[in-house]
C-alpha cells in the first residue's frame, strides 16, 4: 500500500472513529418508477456551509423523509462522547439549514455513535454504537419515535442482534422498505474489522422494525475482494445503490461508486464510479447519502477539496431525471 493510499485509509478510520416501516410504497417513491436517471447529470456539489459544517469532522450524512432534517456524525465541541449524532433543521426545502443541535443522550453515548439511518415513514432510527450492551466492537441500533418531526423525541434504542450484528465491527444501516403484499424489508450495512480487511457491504432481510429474519449475507457483486467498500446509501425503490470504494477505476484513489438493477429480485450491475463532479481527484468523497427520491445527494470531503471548514465537511449536489426509461434495457417499473 503506498504513502497515498495509507493516507487515504487513516481517513476512513478515522471517519468510522467518528462515526462508529410502511409494506407499500408512499405516493413520493411511486413516483420514481418512471424517472430516469441514467443520462442525469449531477450538479457541482456545494459546501454546506459553517453553519452545518465545522472545523471539526463532520461526516456520515442522512435525509429524514421529508428532506427538512439533516442527520450527521460530528465529534465537535458539545456532544456527549467521542463522536455523536446532531441534526440540522430547515423551514422548507429551499430554506437555509439551521445551527445543528445534539440529537441528546437517548441516541449519543460517552462512545462512539454515528452512520445514522432512517425507516420510509420516519419514525425509525438506525445508527451504529459502540455503547455496552451489544454483541461486541461496534454495532447496529435502532430507537423509535412517535412524532416525525420531533428531532429530539428518539426513545432508548434497542441492539438489533446477532442476527445482524457480531463480533467485529456493523456500521452504515440503510433501510429499503418491502414492496407489495409479498414485499420484503432489506436492511444493507458494513461489516469490518479494525484492521481495515474484510470491509465489505452485507445486506439481511428483516422485519419493519429491524429484526433480522435470517443471516445477513455479504452482496457479492458490489464488494471487491482486495479493495475496501463501504457506507452504502439506496434509492426508495430499491433500484440504485451507491457506496464508496478504494478499488482502482475512480477519478481518485477513494471515490463514490454507483450500482443499479432493473428490479429489486436482480442482482446488481457492476459498480461504476459516479465521476466528476462529484469525485475529484484531490483526496476522497466518502459517506455518500441519497434522499428518498434519488434527486439529492450529500456525501462527505475531505479537506483537500477547495472551499472546505473543517477536516471533513458536508457537500451536497443535485440532479433532475430525464424520460421514462432507465437507458439500461430495464424500461420502465419492473417490481410488483
Amino acid at each position: 500500500m503506498n504513502r497515498a493510499r495509507r493516507s487515504l485509509a487513516s481517513l476512513i478510520l478515522i471517519a468510522l472513529l467518528v462515526s462508529c416501516g410502511v409494506d407499500a410504497p408512499d405516493e413520493r417513491v411511486a413516483g420514481i418508477q418512471a424517472m430516469s436517471f441514467a443520462n442525469s447529470e449531477w450538479s457541482e456539489p456545494v459546501n454546506l456551509g459553517p453553519v452545518v459544517n465545522s472545523p471539526s469532522i463532520d461526516t456520515g450524512a442522512e435525509l429524514s423523509p421529508d428532506e427538512l432534517s439533516l442527520y450527521f456524525n460530528s465529534d465537535r465541541p458539545g456532544g456527549l462522547g467521542g463522536a455523536d449524532i446532531w441534526v440540522s433543521r430547515r423551514a422548507c426545502r429551499d430554506c437555509p439549514w439551521e445551527a445543528p443541535v445534539n440529537v441528546g443522550p437517548n441516541i449519543n453515548s460517552r462512545l462512539t455513535d454515528g452512520t445514522p439511518a432512517f425507516s420510509p415513514d420516519g419514525h425509525l432510527l438506525f445508527f451504529s454504537s459502540r455503547r455496552a450492551g451489544g454483541q461486541g466492537g461496534e454495532d447496529i441500533w435502532v430507537s423509535r419515535r412517535t412524532h416525525t418531526d420531533d428531532d429530539l423525541g428518539w426513545e432508548p434504542p434497542v441492539n438489533l442482534g446477532p442476527g445482524i450484528n457480531t463480533p467485529s465491527n456493523e456500521t452504515s444501516p440503510a433501510f429499503l422498505a418491502g414492496r407489495g403484499v409479498r414485499g420484503h424489508h432489506t436492511l444493507y450495512f458494513v461489516r469490518w474489522a479494525t484492521a481495515l480487511t474484510e470491509f465489505d457491504i452485507y445486506q439481511a432481510s428483516v422485519t419493519r422494525n429491524g429484526e433480522a429474519l435470517g443471516p445477513a449475507v455479504p452482496v457479492t457483486e458490489l464488494n471487491h475482494p482486495s479493495f475496501l467498500d463501504g457506507d452504502p446509501t439506496i434509492r426508495a425503490d430499491g433500484r440504485e445503490l451507491m457506496f464508496w470504494s478504494t478499488r482502482p477505476g475512480g477519478v481518485g484513489d477513494l471515490d463514490i461508486w454507483v450500482a443499479t438493477r432493473c428490479s429489486v429480485r436482480d442482482p446488481w450491475s457492476p459498480p461504476q464510479p459516479l465521476g466528476p463532479p462529484v469525485n475529484t481527484s484531490f483526496g476522497g468523497e466518502f459517506v455518500p447519502a441519497l434522499s428518498r427520491d434519488g434527486r439529492t445527494l450529500v456525501f462527505t470531503g475531505n479537506m483537500l477539496r477547495g472551499g472546505s471548514f473543517g477536516r471533513q465537511d458536508l457537500w451536497i449536489s443535485t440532479r433532475t431525471h430525464v424520460g421514462t426509461d432507465h437507458g439500461d434495457g430495464c424500461g420502465t417499473e419492473h417490481d410488483e
